[in-house]
């Protein structure tokens, strides 16, 4: 961020931050500022908790604070408002581009009972952004622009050294130079968009090189999504009893053998036909003590019977050969406690979702702001396999279908508790007697 701008945005969060002195630095290279010195402890207990988990060098150090103590029952209540500051990014998969070191504000609740400190609230949020959470605007208005530095002298060299070992990573070949300079363009284009999605992201997400890199948006959204997901079906389902039982605080099918390994539906749209099978696998086992890796194209034979193969050709399904069957599918509820202990009782769950940065995401805790990942702009279809908490951050594990190399080996994962991307929306499991 331009050194004007950050001081613009001191001056309207914090008056009278432009007449504090220089800074002194404590150890470690953390700003001391002018903190109140009541709000220190707090302040720095919750930084603690922002950076668990965070490679040295990746940390965020903090520099400005202001906020307020009040008694409580059980202590005291710090609500503070502070700046954060994230290093620039060095890493060459993510951003080639010159980047600035990235500005936060957060707001965070810390409960103070006899010393011992306890992060009740904590909300983290680019300060170039103007976007709130309940607002419903479209994707592009809220990308912000890249620092308008001119690249450095070596970017052109770097940059097609990089192109080049992503060709040899993931094996590209290209018709002809026009193609090959052509996806160059695109290549370079969307390690900008990938910057931009993790400057805004509020979770753990890494996004940038993944083997989509070279497809502009559109390709990726025709070859690899369904649109017609966020559309009413013909036929409502029966909503499915709830779980009285609280869920466990964690929990992950994959451990428990009702998972198979992660497919891939290559150039096809058929995210939808993945998401099922993996969910009646997980019935079949859990009610009939098989793990049966399902065909996605042949009714409900196995796939060693009918293979996938991604591609428009005649259905030769043959009931004789069919391996499962279900019984019944219900709709589920879209409170995510509820889900949660579904799932942990019953197995993994069918659901879709709004894929917004996946074609960049590499790991981590996607958690990108409501209005860029509209739960009304479904076009993914995926399966909950577990759930549970990486550093304090809450989380759904769930598998995809386009290969064990993209992501976590094949695995997204997404903030849990705030309906992100629509996860809740559209869940739903078969059901096996």
């Amino acid at each position: 961020m331009a050194p004007w701008l950050r001081l613009l945005w001191l001056l309207v969060l914090f008056p009278g931050a432009a007449s504090v002195p220089a800074q002194p630095r404590a150890a470690g290279g953390q700003a001391w500022d002018q903190t109140p010195p009541e709000l220190r402890a707090p302040a720095y207990f919750a930084l603690d908790v922002y950076n668990r988990g965070r490679a040295p060098g990746t940390r965020a150090v903090l520099r400005t604070v202001c906020g307020r103590v009040r008694r409580e029952s059980r202590g005291l209540l710090y609500s503070l408002k502070a700046t954060l500051e994230e290093p620039p990014c060095n890493d060459p998969t993510v951003c080639l581009l010159p980047v600035t070191r990235k500005t936060l504000l957060c707001s965070f609740e810390v409960l103070d009972e006899l010393g011992k400190h306890m992060l009740l609230r904590k909300d983290c949020g680019p300060v170039n952004t103007k976007v709130t959470d309940n607002t419903n605007d479209t994707f592009g208005s809220f990308l912000p622009l890249l620092k308008e530095d001119p690249p450095p002298q070596d970017f052109s060299v770097k940059i097609a050294a990089v192109f080049k070992d992503f060709i040899t990573t993931y094996n590209r070949t290209y018709e002809s130079e026009k193609e090959t300079q052509w996806r160059l363009a695109v290549f370079t284009r969307n390690l900008v968009q990938a910057q931009k999605i993790q400057a805004l992201d509020r979770g753990t997400a890494h996004y940038g090189i993944t083997k989509f890199s070279d497809l502009t948006e559109d390709e990726f959204h025709t070859i690899y999504l369904n649109s017609f997901l966020q559309k009413e079906a013909g036929k409502k389902m029966h909503l499915a009893k709830s779980i009285s039982d609280p869920p466990p605080p964690e929990w992950d099918w994959r451990k428990k053998g009702a998972v198979t390994k992660v497919k891939d539906q290559g150039m096809c749209g058929s995210c939808w036909a993945f998401s099922v099978t993996g969910n009646v696998e997980g019935q079949w086992f859990l009610n009939r003590g098989t793990l049966l890796s399902l065909s996605e194209q042949g009714g409900l034979e196995t796939e060693d019977d009918y293979s996938y193969q991604g591609h428009m050709q005649v259905c030769n399904f043959s009931a004789q050969m069919a391996k499962a069957y279900i019984n019944d599918s219900v709709e589920l509820s879209q409170n995510e406690q509820k889900l949660a202990a579904w799932l942990a009782q019953k197995g993994p769950i069918s659901v879709a979702i709004n894929a917004f940065g996946m074609q960049f995401y590499r790991h981590g805790i996607a958690h990108p702001l409501r209005p860029l990942c509209s739960p009304w702009l479904i076009d993914h279809a995926v399966l909950l396999v577990g759930y549970g908490n990486r550093s304090n951050v809450p989380y759904w594990a769930i598998k995809n279908s386009w290969g064990h190399d993209w992501g976590e080996e094949g695995y997204y994962y997404l903030y849990r508790g705030s309906g992100a991307c629509g996860v809740n929306t559209m869940a739903s499991s078969a059901v096996v007697n």
